[in-house]
């Protein structure tokens, strides 16, 4: 065979794998692009009973959020799908970085269940948001993807009068009931709260301060005390 014929094979040769090899790197990318981000910030966890109000959302309507009944069956997770779907998806995601424990100088009243990320700005509307039934004495379970344990969490409940369906939370509606110790990594902690005095509809406020780094995750759920 010439020279030259031989080079031009190799040409050739070369060319066919190449065109493989972009076509899988571009399908690849087309792949990529198509994934919901998530980054190592994300992959944290919240509190999974009683169920905040993004994960009730999620855990209720993620695999049917297109279902039209959500409208009339549950319309505070509808107006939440409707403004931003993320909400739900990263019910995990719900933290702020660097507070140094200023939550209340740091969250504005009306921005408590957000955990003031404009993001979920959704979950601070009052109205007939899904309740779960618990006692005096309860117990808070948190599930944390990541296992960074925690420093503390603090509990609240909204005080005795306040009514979640037609006030948003702030600072003011609160009643402290306690602060929690240290806890090691793991993916589930648990841990019981007593009160005393609450009837009807409450809103149970936690900050988890995590111990990996400085971050502060706030939730709401909705509870009723019987």
């Amino acid at each position: 065979m010439p020279p030259h014929e031989s080079r031009q094979s190799g040409r050739h040769t070369r060319a066919t794998i190449r065109r493989p090899v972009q076509a899988l790197v571009v399908l690849l990318a087309m792949v990529a692009a198509t994934l919901p981000w998530t980054g190592t910030a994300q992959a944290h966890g919240t509190i999974i009973n009683p169920a905040t109000r993004a994960y009730q959302c999620w855990k209720t309507w993620g695999s049917q959020h297109t279902n039209p009944a959500m409208q009339t069956q549950d319309p505070m997770c509808y107006q939440a799908f409707q403004a931003n779907p993320d909400t739900m998806w990263n019910w995990m995601s719900a933290l702020r970085d660097g507070l140094g424990a200023q939550f209340q100088a740091k969250t504005p009243d009306g921005q408590l269940c957000s955990n003031g990320l404009a993001r979920n700005n959704s979950l601070n509307r009052a109205g007939a948001w899904k309740t779960t039934n618990i006692t005096r004495n309860f117990t808070v379970q948190l599930y944390d993807q990541a296992s960074h344990g925690a420093d503390y969490f603090r509990v609240y409940v909204s005080k005795q009068g306040f009514n979640p369906a037609t006030q948003t939370l702030g600072w003011g509606n609160l009643d402290f009931i306690t602060q929690t110790g240290r806890y090691a990594p793991a993916q589930n902690i648990s841990f019981n709260v007593s009160t005393s005095g609450y009837t009807g509809h409450h809103i149970l406020f936690v900050i988890w301060q995590a111990s990996h780094l400085d971050q502060a995750y706030m939730w709401c759920s909705d509870v009723v005390f019987s």
